[in-house]
């Protein structure tokens, strides 16, 4: 509502612009109704109820002779008390009476009258009552006397002017607004539309009334918004934010709008339309679109980091990349790489057009029976192919660019991408990512993401194939270090087995640092050798060749099992700092500290077995206890003192010694076979003894049965297992002799030698025999101490042994010619395949071994080796 002017012209005449707007105020009209509409009552919500029209009558004397309801309402004073006043002294101010009643007498003689009149309503009580301001239209008029009269028609102009002040607004924000605005009648026809409108659809204001939403917009939009309009018309409820997508007339540039909708009404309530409020959101809804699609190529970036890479399978790899594009960026993918690469090669081999050979190892379709061609052909998984050399696939392997791919006329893929995979400035493979017809085509965007998806799954895939290639070489390096083929024994049946960390699942894992061998011994004794190094890889495998090194290197030694154990102590404690084998020349000094942050640790366990007494003495570092099968017992761990693992240090190893019964089994292993992350280590030891249940079976078969009773226990870590069964050497086999310390001991010696070997049927060895046993108990008598024993063994060789109490070690020198004397030990070094000396508990052993007569290989003849000697 406005306010009334501070000033108003008092009895102002009216121009003819404010008669024709009094005239229109009055609810008068310049023109003629149609037919229909005489005599019709005028509907709620008219003009009148809007201006508050007041009227009154004045009589031939000046008096006011008829007072209406609305003047009532306008001037506060009821008909009863008005009727007869003098509308000058009643309501105008005393300085303004005089002027009026000349108007008033003007009025009465005939003068029709427009103008503002201030005014001021009576006050009951005395007061000067209100002021106001009316304008009035008074009409010259004649009684049924044929008196002049007149009639007044009063609007107060505060109502006027804000109407007035309504429509200017109105019209400033429906003719000056931004948005396209449409007033659309109760029949969805358009009433009025604004400037923004026309300038979007043509053609001026105007030249839109009377049209409808299907004259804008396609027929299907057009239904569902039409729908839309008739709810709103029925139910008031507004709409807010409504998409609705047409095209600009005469062209093809499809736009977008977000359009709200609201019901209007009259001032009495009535509806008499619908407002539509519309905004061109094709730019927001572009930049929108950017901006999903912006997130949707980080969200599959996200994935693709958190999915691809997590094997170190070239062909796995393949697969986490095609899980991720399919279906969420294409809906048919493939994955080919080099097959030079995947053999081992470092650079794909070239074929004569140009091009090289790939194998396809990874396929993935959304679309159910849809086979990916890419050179017109299916390709199978695991098929070996190559693309011609016009091809754009082999052109984008050339130049190490995506290329796009021409869609097959009638095929079901309308978008093709051939992007290859780009790892370290080397091409690994080509993918191709495919959308099928009813897709979207790929964009600038999505080609640069299919770039940065490949070259992600690229660098995972040349490290599957780097970590594949080191992976081999470990893996030669460590079966290299293992005891080769069936490992053989004196007084033993050996069968071992050794599997590779996850082995039984096919997926690569680290090389660990397992080992088991078998090392023959003077005497026909045995080591059993089983050790694990802490830790994985390549470092791992080195540091378990180096100690299996020296264990073997240890073992030559004759070195007591604890022993061995303290000088392969020394020796882990040097592996990380100095490189480990070195320190088996320091093996002897004194314990010096170690860092333990610098060593590696690793358990052992090692027992020599004598086939002779079918005694077994174990020495253990932190390893596993063996377990032992007594036949007809049940399988038992022997109590072998555990000690502390190997690099640790500062602490001796104790040594168990074992009689073995004939027939019985014993077992030595590493941590992988009884426990997992999901199995504890007791359990699995109860799984595994529980499994050695028929020591009898054949060896093979006893592995065999262990390994798949535990398969649920293992696969995380190596596993290795050595399982020995006793066969003693036989009583039979055995000759053993007790020398005094006196010279005929050699003769007699001799003789001894003599007649076991032509009890064994050892004829051909007869004489060699008897010069070699002359020599060593010649020395015995010479350098060593107390009584001398003399002991022959028959296995697969024959070994001769000379015991004395003396510590001296024999040593072999070469004798001068002058010399009488000197070539004792040089002649047996000669005449036996091989030969040595040991340490025993009370004093030393020297022997010598010969090979058992074959008819092939003929012995050397003793004369001659003599002979040669000087």
């Amino acid at each position: 509502m406005s306010e009334i002017p501070a000033k108003a012209t008092e009895f102002e005449d009216p121009s003819d612009g404010a008669r024709a707007k009094a005239a229109d105020a009055a609810g008068g009209s310049r023109q003629a109704p149609p037919a229909g509409a005489l005599w019709q009552s005028s509907p709620p919500g008219s003009i009148y109820d809007y201006i508050k029209v007041a009227s009154f009558s004045i009589g031939p004397d000046g008096l006011v002779d008829q007072w209406s309801l609305r003047a009532e309402q306008l001037f506060g004073i009821p008909a009863e008390r008005a009727v007869g006043m003098d509308p000058i002294a009643a309501f105008i101010d005393p300085d303004l009476r005089e002027r009026g009643h000349r108007k008033m007498a003007e009025i009465l003689d005939g003068r029709e009258w427009t103008g503002v009149v201030p005014f001021r309503t009576p006050d009951p009580d005395g007061g000067r009552g209100t002021a106001g301001l009316a304008e009035v239209y008074v009409m010259p008029t004649r009684t049924e006397e044929s008196e002049k009269a007149a009639v007044c028609i009063v609007v107060d102009v505060r109502v006027l002017r804000s109407i007035e002040t309504d429509l200017a607004a109105s019209q400033a924000i429906f003719g000056q607004s931004p948005f396209g605005f449409l007033l659309i009648d109760t029949e969805l026809r358009v009433r009025r539309a604004n400037e923004r409108f026309a300038s979007v659809f043509g053609g001026t204001p105007d030249d839109h009334r009377g049209r409808g939403v299907h004259d804008y917009l396609p027929r299907a939009e057009a239904d569902r918004v039409s729908a839309t309009l008739r709810r709103v018309l029925e139910t008031g409820d507004s709409i807010t934010d409504m998409h609705v997508t047409g095209f600009v007339p005469g062209t093809d540039d499809r736009r977008h709008w977000s359009v709200n909708l609201y019901r209007v009404h009259s001032g009495t309530g009535r509806p008499i339309g619908i407002a539509w409020l519309g905004t061109d959101i094709t730019s927001r809804r572009d930049a929108a679109r950017e901006a999903a699609a912006a997130r949707r190529n980080l969200a599959l970036l996200n994935e693709a980091g958190a999915r691809i890479g997590n094997s170190l399978d070239l062909e796995t790899t393949a697969r986490e990349l095609l899980d991720v594009v399919v279906p969420g960026f294409c809906d048919l993918a493939t994955v080919d790489l080099y097959q030079g690469l995947l053999v081992g090669d470092e650079t794909p081999p070239g074929l004569p057009d140009g091009s090289a050979e790939l194998r396809r190892v990874a396929f993935a379709s959304a679309v159910s029976d849809a086979p990916f061609a890419g050179t017109g052909r299916p390709v199978k998984v695991g098929a070996v192919h190559h693309y011609p050399f016009n091809s754009p696939y082999a052109d984008a392997l050339r130049a190490a660019r995506p290329r796009t791919v021409p869609a097959e006329e009638g095929g079901l893929v309308q978008s093709t991408l051939a992007v290859p995979m780009v790892a370290h400035d080397t091409v690994v493979g080509l993918a191709q990512f495919s959308r099928t017809k009813g897709s979207e085509p790929f964009g600038d965007r999505d080609r640069e993401l299919a770039v940065e998806l490949a070259a992600r799954a690229a660098v995972c895939i040349d490290n599957a194939r780097l970590y594949r290639r080191e992976h081999e070489r470990a893996l030669i390096l460590q079966r290299s270090l293992l005891p080769p083929g069936d490992p053989v024994a004196s007084g033993l049946d050996i069968a071992c087995r050794y599997l590779p960390g996850n082995a039984s699942t096919g997926r690569p894992s680290e090389v660990g640092g397992d080992w088991f061998d078998v090392i023959e011994l003077p005497g026909h004794r045995t080591a059993l050798v089983v050790g694990d190094v802490m830790g994985r890889g390549l470092r791992a495998a080195v540091a378990m060749g180096e100690l299996r090194t020296a264990v073997r290197t240890l073992a030559q030694l004759d070195l007591e099992p604890a022993e061995v154990l303290s000088q392969l102590d020394e020796i882990a404690r040097g592996l990380g700092t100095s490189g480990g084998i070195q320190q088996a020349t320091r093996a002897a000094r004194r314990p010096r500290e170690a860092d333990l942050s610098e060593v590696y640790l690793a358990t052992c366990v090692y027992a020599v077995y004598d086939s002779v007494t079918r005694r077994c003495t174990f020495a253990n570092a932190g390893h596993l206890p063996p377990v032992l099968v007594e036949p007809g017992e049940a399988a038992l761990m022997l109590d072998v003192p555990p000690g502390m693992p190997l690099g640790v240090g500062g602490e001796p190893f104790e040594e168990v010694e074992v009689e073995l019964p004939e027939g019985a089994l014993l077992a030595l292993y590493t941590d992988g076979l009884v426990e997992s992350r999901d199995h504890p280590l007791d359990e699995g030891l109860q799984a595994f003894v529980g499994a050695l249940t028929d020591p009898a079976q054949p060896l093979e078969d006893v592995c065999d049965h262990v390994l798949n009773t535990l398969d649920t226990h293992h696969g995380e870590d190596d596993i290795a297992l050595l399982m020995a069964r006793v066969q003693g050497l036989p009583a039979e086999s055995v000759g053993d002799w007790t020398l005094p310390r006196e010279p005929r001991s050699v003769g007699r010696a001799r003789e001894y030698a003599r007649g076991q070997l032509l009890s064994w049927d050892l004829e051909p060895l007869v004489d060699t025999a008897e010069l070699l046993v002359s020599e060593l108990v010649t020395n015995a008598l010479r350098y060593g101490e107390g009584e001398i024993r003399l002991r022959l063994l028959l296995d697969r060789t024959l070994v001769c042994e000379v015991w004395d109490s003396g510590l001296v070690q024999p040593r072999r020198r070469r004798a001068r010619d002058t010399d009488e004397g000197g070539r004792g030990l040089q002649l047996v070094g000669l005449l036996s395949a091989a030969w040595g000396s040991r340490r025993t508990h009370r004093g030393k052993t020297v022997w010598f071994e010969l090979p058992l007569p074959d008819g092939e290989n003929g012995l050397v003849d003793p004369a001659e080796a003599l002979l040669s000697l000087f």
